[in-house]
């Protein structure tokens, strides 16, 4: 492996081996083309995702009830957590969104603490084009990579900086956070958190409920900068907060909507036993990996041999899943999980996460 293949924001995790690989077992993830490979599935265009659910409409939440827009608060009354669920971190992805708003219909309400539900980037969200589904994930940069305190105790440079900022309030408050995402190409639904103790036992608690049993991953953070969850409050040690990222699905779906309200509801009904202890939190969840390696696009012709769907399975180590310019990119490791594949990626874009199995 090669260390400028490491992301942004990666210093201070275990390293591309934090599974516990060695070299004995552990197989080069880029070599030298060694022969001929048959055709590669290669788009140069994105294809045209069929968008099969409406946007919802938000003008019920756009102004918010606490003085931050689009934020929306409700208070239980009795002592307990700080609970914030996130939408719309992408302006493309509102299936999270539909979800949130319609809790929020159906009376939403934490147990005990406060609830904060966030529509986190409503100006990107309001240019949906659904001809052009994937140009309004945001205005100027992405909300997701802008969470590192270096560039939080800056002035605003764009219109994502000036909300990550006006939102700051909430996530420094906030003792556990639900970050609701979807993907553009075919995966199965996955938990994401950082690599903390805390926060990795929150993603198994929801990864054990009998109807959101999904893969619960731990990563070395993403190339583009700090997503959300990574923000000093959820990996701080020692700390308290939490935060747990959703994938649910295929953007525009109605199972994303589906999948997305079932764990928002397990979210809010857990997070008060969990922080007063009068629940027993589970072990080790009963799917886990651990991504071990982020492949980033070096060439403009980089391309996979077949279309892989996120969570496939390569038995074998060694196995050429992709081509990059001259380069294999091969499986490190035995039962390999593909993580999220961009299938039309671009040069210095993350294609693929390679993780190992727990």
């Amino acid at each position: 492996m090669r260390t400028h293949d490491r992301p942004a924001g990666a210093a201070g995790l275990s390293g591309f081996m934090s599974c516990g690989a060695s070299p004995r077992d552990h197989h080069p993830v880029r070599r030298r083309r060694q022969r001929l490979l048959p055709s590669l599935a290669l788009p140069r265009r994105l294809p045209d995702f069929p968008v099969l659910i409406e946007p919802p409409d938000l003008s019920a939440w756009r102004a918010g009830n606490n003085g931050i827009p689009g934020v929306i608060e409700r208070d239980s009354g009795r002592p307990g957590p700080e609970i914030t669920v996130v939408a719309l971190t992408h302006g493309n992805e509102f299936a999270g969104a539909a979800a949130a708003d319609r809790l929020l219909r159906d009376g939403l309400s934490p147990l005990c603490g406060i609830l904060r539900v966030v529509f986190a980037n409503m100006a990107a969200f309001e240019r949906f084009d659904r001809r052009q589904p994937t140009a309004s994930r945001f205005i100027a940069e992405d909300l997701n990579r802008v969470w590192s305190h270096d560039r939080l105790s800056h002035p605003p440079s764009s219109p994502e900086m000036a909300r990550a900022i006006e939102l700051l309030p909430i996530i420094e408050r906030s003792d556990f956070l639900l970050d609701l995402h979807s993907m553009l190409w075919e995966s199965s639904p996955l938990f994401i958190s950082p690599q903390t103790e805390r926060s990795i036992t929150l993603a198994g608690l929801l990864s054990s409920q009998a109807d959101t049993q999904f893969l619960t991953l731990t990563d070395l953070g993403h190339v583009g900068g700090s997503r959300l969850i990574e923000h000093q409050r959820f990996i701080a040690q020692p700390g308290s907060g939490r935060s747990v990222l959703l994938e649910a699905g295929q953007h525009w779906r109605p199972e994303t909507v589906e999948i997305s309200a079932r764990v928002i509801r397990h979210f809010v009904e857990n997070a008060c036993f969990v922080h007063w202890g009068t629940r027993g939190e589970p072990g080790i969840a009963a799917r886990q990996a651990v991504v071990t390696d982020n492949v980033v696009a070096r060439s403009a012709s980089f391309g996979f041999v077949s279309p892989f769907r996120g969570g496939h399975v390569i038995e074998k180590a060694g196995t050429v899943i992709a081509l990059d310019g001259d380069d294999e990119i091969c499986t490190p490791y035995d039962h390999c999980v593909l993580i999220m594949p961009n299938l039309c990626v671009r040069r210095g874009q993350l294609a693929v996460r390679l993780a190992r199995r727990l």
